[in-house]
């Protein structure tokens, strides 16, 4: 059971308290509407009508946004106007960045989307109580795709993790085509280990051969690549940041789960606390990892799950990585992110050992 309320761009100010948990509206400097979700522990804060995009996430006083030249978000179209964010839902009908043979934009149409309608959710469940915002975008486009898709974030009392959902409906009379990934960019941690239900060997933490057309290579960039698809393992840790400028992608195969059918992921930093990602491998059944650290963006995305790999549509359409929904069919998507403190670091570390 829950209490719905809604929101509106044109209101500021509280909207809820109730105990540790408030959810606060607010305008950014360059005309932004945001919304700041708090507990005890610290807060997330969304763009309820852009995307349903993650701006920002610090828990325990720690920051887990990447870095980049963007000090707030920007009116865009495209996410690459405005790339600071903690998380964004890349899709959904296109995915990835373009190949030449491509026509749609980086990432797909909907990161940055308008959204129709927003609301907080507050309530309890089996979990306990929660707070949850979710926004609400109908796309149709004439001789095209029609969909209805839900972007929602969920926090908690007490809790530095929390839940980025994704629902989506299929409107049309015909199968419509999906592709998903939700891209979390922690921050880049200088000396971080990526912790990983699987081993870092050539079949199971793969780098990505291709390189995107945003990426200028060379010889030395081109013998780095060849060295890691022989020996992944020198990324384990992230201990020589000038090796990802430019960019390094892996593709992480074969993850290990739990009883529940998640996986678990951690990049722990060298203060004993850490970073994590928890998801279901049957409905992300691609896992990205991205590292990018030059003068103007620092990121560790350490693991991106995905129903596709980025490649671009064409490319992963070849592959059979593009899913179908059929008419009227929903898929939902959750993924757990967020801190760990020192003793919830060494319980998930734990895991991830007995899960490889």
């Amino acid at each position: 059971m829950a209490a719905i309320i809604p929101l509106y761009p044109e209101v500021t100010g509280e909207v809820l308290r109730a105990g540790e948990l408030s959810a606060t509206l607010f305008r950014f400097h360059t005309g932004i509407p945001g919304l700041r979700l708090r507990n005890s522990r610290g807060e997330v804060v969304v763009l309820p009508w852009m995307g349903g995009m993650i701006w920002s996430a610090r828990f325990d006083g720690v920051e887990l946004s990447m870095s980049s030249g963007f000090d707030a978000p920007r009116p865009a179209t495209t996410i690459a106007e405005t790339y600071g964010c903690f998380a964004f839902h890349s899709g959904l009908l296109r995915n990835g960045v373009p190949a030449p043979e491509d026509s749609h934009a980086a990432h797909g149409e909907f990161p940055c989307a308008p959204m129709d309608r927003a609301w907080l959710e507050f309530g309890e469940d089996a979990n306990g109580s929660f707070l949850r915002v979710v926004s609400a975008r109908e796309y149709v486009m004439g001789f095209g795709s029609h969909y209805q898709a839900h972007p929602s974030l969920t926090l908690r009392p007490g809790a530095t993790l929390f839940d980025i959902g994704l629902n989506i409906r299929n409107l049309s009379g015909k199968p419509m085509e999906l592709m998903y990934m939700c891209h979390v960019n922690f921050a880049f941690v200088p000396g971080g280990r990526c912790l990983q239900p699987a081993p870092f060997t050539p079949d199971r933490t793969a780098v990505r051969h291709a390189v995107p057309a945003h990426v200028q290579p060379n010889p030395a960039y081109l013998a780095l690549i060849e060295d890691l698809a022989r020996n992944p393992a020198r990324m384990e840790v992230l201990e020589e940041p000038e090796l990802y400028d430019p960019e390094q992608v892996f593709y992480l195969h074969g993850l290990g789960t739990d009883a529940q059918g998640q996986t678990h992921l951690m990049l722990a930093r060298p203060e004993g606390d850490g970073f994590a990602m928890s998801y279901a491998p049957a409905d992300f059944p691609h896992t990205v990892r991205w590292i990018l650290h030059d003068p103007d963006q620092q990121v560790a995305a350490f693991a991106l799950p995905s129903t596709c790999q980025p490649e671009g549509y064409a490319a992963e359409k070849r592959k059979g990585h593009v899913r179908l929904l059929p008419p009227g069919a929903q898929a939902g998507f959750s993924v757990r992110a967020g801190y760990l403190d020192q003793q919830a670091a060494r319980e998930t570390a734990a895991l991830i050992a007995s899960l490889g």
